[in-house]
C-alpha cells in the first residue's frame, strides 16, 4: 500500500477555465490527506515534469496522482520509477465532454478525484516475475518458406533458434514447384525457388541449429522457460527456449471436388498437380483449363477465399506458355484476386493470351477422352462451354495444417462457434503436443486458423509466446508468408525480451504486474482455470491452480472469475475497484442528481470515450468512469457495490466479440455478458429492474454513438425512477 502520496493538478488545457482548481486540490488535502498538492498550468512540460520528480525524489513519494489528460497520452513523459502512478482524466473525460464552469461537471472532477485517491491507497508499484533460467532462443516448428524465413530473421538478428522440420530436409512446398510467384520488384516474372541457396544460408548461419526428420514429443512451461522434447528418429532432445514460431504451412483441401470432375476424370488435376508435371517437363496438353475458386468460396465446402490461388494460377499460365508455347490456357473464376504489386502480374497472365471467362461452372463432362467445360459468361451474357480440354487444373482451397479437412468442412457448415472450435480441436493433428490442462494444441478461430486476435495482434495464438506464421496463420501468398515470417521473428524476439524483464507483450504491453493466489482460502471451484483465456492456470493433483505468470497476459478474467476473491494485482484488485466505486458522492434522491456507473474497458471502450472527448461530443454528466482491464475481469461484488452505493445504473462497456470483431482478451466481454445474466436475476429478486445494469459491446470507431448510448441510458433509468436503495 502506498505510504506517502503526491497529487498534481493540471490547469492548462482549459482545466482550469472550466473547473474551481482549488476545490479539486481540496478533495486531495484534505478529504484524503495527501501532504503534497501541486498545480500547474502546464504539467507534461519539462518544467512540469521536474516539479513532480523534484517531490517524488525529496519527498519520498511512492504514488503520484496526476490530474491533467488522458493516461493514454503523455506517457513516456509521466514516468517515475519507484512511485505508483495513476492518472486522472480530467480534459477527454470531464471538460471536454461537460460544461464548463457547471456544478455537475465540477462533481464529476472530484469524484474522478476520490476515486484515484483510492486506487493509490490500494495499490503498490509492482515487481516483475522473472523466472529461473530464462532462455532467449526461439523455436521454429515448420522449415518450408515461412519456417526458414523466420528461422534465419531470428538468426541474423542475434538470436539463438532451433529450427524442426519432419521431412529429411527443409523446403517444405517449395521442394514440389516448378517455380514461386514474383517475391520482388518488378512482380511479373515466376522466380526460381532456390531451395539450396536457401538451406545454405541457414547453414551458414551459427545461431540456427536445426533438426529434420524430427516432431516436438511435447512442449511445457511458458515464455522464457519452454521446455521442448524433439523426436528425431527416436532420439529423444532437450531444449529449452523463450518463445515458439508455428510455421508449418497449409496442406491442399481435396475434398468434396466431385462436382468439378475431381476423382472422376483422370485429366483433372490440382494446381499441386500442375506443378509436379510442370518440375517434371511433362505438361502434355494443349488445351487447358484452369478453375479458380475449385471448391472454395462456397459455403456448402470451404467457405473462405485462400489468397493464393489466383496468383497461383496466374503464374501457371505463364509457366504453361514457357512449357507449351502452342497451348491455349483458359481460366475460369468468380474473381482475380492479385492485390497489390500482384496487379502487375495479373498483367503478365493476362499477356500470354490467356483467355479469361467470369462465371461459376455449370458441369464438367467428357467426350471422346477430352474434357467440356460450361459456365456462366458474366462478362459477354450468357453461357460459355469450351470442348476439346486436354487438362482442367483446379486452383484448389488451403486449410491449416494442423487440422483435419473433414472436421474444416463439417465446422464450417455450422452456426455455434463453440461446436466448431470442438470439432477443429478434436480432428486436429498433434503438432506442439502442449503440456497445457486447456489441450495439446492451440485453439483456433474460425476454419481452424490458430490467430489469436486477428485485427489488433496478428501472429499472436491464444497461447502467450507461441506465434503462428505463414499460410498455417491464414491463407497467404508466398511474398506475404515472407512478410509474416518475419513480423512473426520480430515478436518472437519482442516476446523473450520481455519476460527477461516480467513484462507483458500484448495488449498491456509492458505491464509487471501479474496475478497472486491466496491459496490457503481457494476451493478448488476451478473456474479461474477454466476461464483463463490464455492456458495460464494450470492445475495440481489436488485442483488448485498451479499459475504460470510468463503466460499471463494481466487481463484480470481469473479475478473477475473466482467467488472467493483471492486473486488480485498489486495494482488492480476486487477490493480496490471496489472503493473506488464507494467514493464517489451519490446525492440525495431529492437532489434529483442520478448517477450511472460505467465499468469501461481499456482496450476499447476508454479510446472511444476518448475519442468523443477529443471531438467534443457531449454527453450527460451523471456518468462516472472506471477503467477496466478487461470486461472478463469484472467481479459481480462491484455490481452489488454500486447498487448498494445508491447508483442508478450499471452500464459495462466492452470489446465486440463474434466471428467479425473480437475481444482483446479473446473471450473476456463473452464471459462478462455470461457473468451479467446472473447478476439480472439476482436484481430482479432484489426489487430492482434488471434493465438498471447493462452491457454494451463497442469498438473504438463507435465514439460517436456513445453520446446516444449514454443519454439513452440515462433516459431509461429516469424512466425506472432512482435507485430504492439509495440512502441506505
Amino acid at each position: 500500500m502506498a505510504k506517502k502520496l503526491g497529487f498534481f493538478l493540471c490547469t492548462g488545457c482549459g482545466i482550469g477555465e472550466a473547473l474551481d482548481a482549488a476545490a479539486l486540490t481540496k478533495v486531495a488535502a484534505k478529504e484524503y490527506k495527501i501532504p503534497v498538492c501541486k498545480e500547474h498550468n502546464y504539467l507534461c512540460s519539462a518544467e512540469g515534469v521536474d516539479l513532480i520528480k523534484a517531490e517524488v525524489e525529496g519527498q519520498g513519494l511512492d504514488g503520484v496522482i496526476i490530474a491533467a489528460c488522458s493516461s493514454r497520452v503523455n506517457g513516456d513523459v509521466f514516468r517515475f520509477p519507484g512511485a505508483f502512478l495513476d492518472r486522472v482524466n480530467l480534459r477527454e473525460q470531464c471538460i471536454w465532454v461537460h460544461e464548463a464552469d457547471d456544478e455537475d461537471t465540477q462533481m464529476l472532477a472530484e469524484d474522478q478525484i476520490r476515486m484515484s485517491c483510492e486506487k493509490a491507497k490500494a495499490a503498490t508499484v509492482p515487481e516483475p516475475y522473472v523466472g529461473e533460467d530464462l532462455s532467449k532462443t526461439v523455436l521454429v516448428v515448420g522449415g518450408g518458406l515461412a519456417g526458414m524465413t523466420a528461422a534465419l530473421e531470428a538468426g541474423k538478428a542475434g538470436y539463438p533458434v532451433v529450427l524442426v522440420e519432419k521431412e529429411a530436409t527443409l523446403g517444405g512446398w517449395l521442394n514440389k514447384v516448378y517455380k514461386t510467384t514474383p517475391m520482388a520488384a518488378p512482380f511479373t516474372t515466376p522466380e526460381d525457388p532456390n531451395v539450396a541457396g536457401r538451406v545454405a544460408e541457414i547453414e551458414a548461419n551459427g545461431n540456427i541449429k536445426v533438426y529434420t526428420g524430427a516432431v516436438i514429443e511435447k512442449i511445457a512451461g511458458g515464455p522464457g522457460m519452454f521446455d521442448a522434447e524433439i523426436n528425431q528418429g527416436g532420439n529423444i532432445v532437450a531444449e529449452r527456449v523463450g518463445a515458439i514460431i508455428l510455421a508449418t504451412g497449409s496442406k491442399d483441401n481435396v475434398a468434396n471436388l466431385d462436382h468439378l470432375g475431381y476423382g472422376k476424370y483422370a485429366n483433372v488435376i490440382t494446381h499441386a498437380d500442375f506443378e509436379a508435371m510442370a518440375k517434371a517437363g511433362n505438361i502434355g496438353a494443349q488445351k487447358v483449363a484452369f478453375i479458380q475458386c475449385a471448391g472454395s468460396r462456397d459455403a456448402e465446402r470451404l467457405p473462405y477465399c485462400s489468397a493464393a490461388c489466383c496468383v497461383e494460377t496466374l503464374k501457371q499460365t505463364i509457366i504453361l506458355k514457357e512449357l507449351a508455347p502452342e497451348a491455349t490456357a483458359y481460366v475460369f473464376y468468380k474473381d482475380i484476386r492479385s492485390s497489390g504489386q500482384y496487379e502487375h502480374f495479373y498483367k503478365a497472365g493476362q499477356e500470354t493470351g490467356a483467355i479469361f471467362i467470369k462465371g461459376d461452372i455449370k458441369e464438367i463432362t467428357e467426350a471422346g477422352g477430352k474434357l467440356v467445360v460450361e459456365s456462366e459468361d458474366i462478362l459477354l451474357g450468357g453461357n460459355a462451354r469450351v470442348e476439346d480440354i486436354d487438362l482442367v487444373v483446379l486452383a484448389n482451397g488451403m486449410i491449416p495444417s494442423n487440422k483435419a479437412t473433414e472436421a474444416i468442412v463439417a465446422a464450417a457448415a455450422q452456426d455455434d462457434a463453440g461446436a466448431e472450435a470442438a470439432a477443429t480441436q478434436e480432428a486436429a493433428e498433434k503438432i506442439l503436443n502442449l503440456q497445457y490442462r486447456q489441450g495439446p494444441e492451440l485453439p483456433n478461430l474460425k476454419y481452424g486458423f490458430p490467430d489469436s486476435h486477428f485485427i489488433c495482434f496478428p501472429y499472436e495464438t491464444r497461447r502467450t509466446g507461441i506465434y503462428a506464421c505463414g499460410s498455417v496463420r491464414a491463407p497467404m501468398d508466398m511474398a506475404k508468408a515472407v512478410g509474416d515470417a518475419t513480423g512473426a521473428a520480430l515478436k518472437a524476439i519482442q516476446v523473450v525480451e520481455s519476460t527477461a524483464g516480467g513484462a507483458a507483450v500484448h495488449p498491456r504491453s509492458g505491464d509487471l504486474s501479474y496475478p497472486e493466489f491466496a491459496l490457503q482460502r481457494c476451493t478448488q471451484c476451478k473456474r479461474c482455470t477454466e476461464e483463463c483465456p490464455f492456458g495460464a492456470i494450470n492445475e495440481d493433483a489436488k485442483g488448485n491452480p498451479l499459475p504460470n505468470p510468463t503466460r499471463c497476459r494481466r487481463c484480470g478474467t481469473c479475478m473477475g472469475a473466482c467467488p472467493e476473491r483471492i486473486i488480485s494485482f498489486k495494482n488492480y484488485s476486487v477490493g480496490m475497484i471496489g472503493n473506488m466505486v464507494k467514493a464517489v458522492e451519490v446525492p440525495e434522491e431529492d437532489e434529483e442528481k442520478p448517477r450511472i456507473l460505467i465499468l469501461a474497458c481499456e482496450n476499447d471502450a476508454i479510446p472511444a470515450l476518448d475519442m468523443a472527448g477529443i471531438n467534443r461530443l457531449k454527453y450527460n454528466s451523471w456518468v462516472r468512469i472506471v477503467p477496466v482491464r478487461c470486461l472478463g475481469s469484472l467481479n459481480l461484488v462491484w455490481i452489488a457495490d454500486s447498487m448498494s452505493k445508491g447508483f442508478d445504473g450499471v452500464l459495462l462497456l466492452g470489446c465486440k466479440h463474434g466471428e467479425d470483431y473480437q475481444c482483446h482478451f479473446m473471450k473476456g466481454s463473452e464471459i462478462a455478458e455470461i457473468r451479467l445474466s446472473k447478476v439480472s436475476e439476482t436484481l430482479d429478486r432484489l426489487g430492482l429492474e434488471s434493465d438498471r445494469v447493462r452491457m454494451m459491446q463497442i469498438n473504438i470507431m463507435d465514439y460517436a454513438e456513445l453520446p446516444a448510448i449514454l443519454d439513452k441510458f440515462s433516459e431509461d433509468l429516469e424512466e425506472f425512477g432512482p435507485n430504492p436503495m439509495k440512502g441506505f
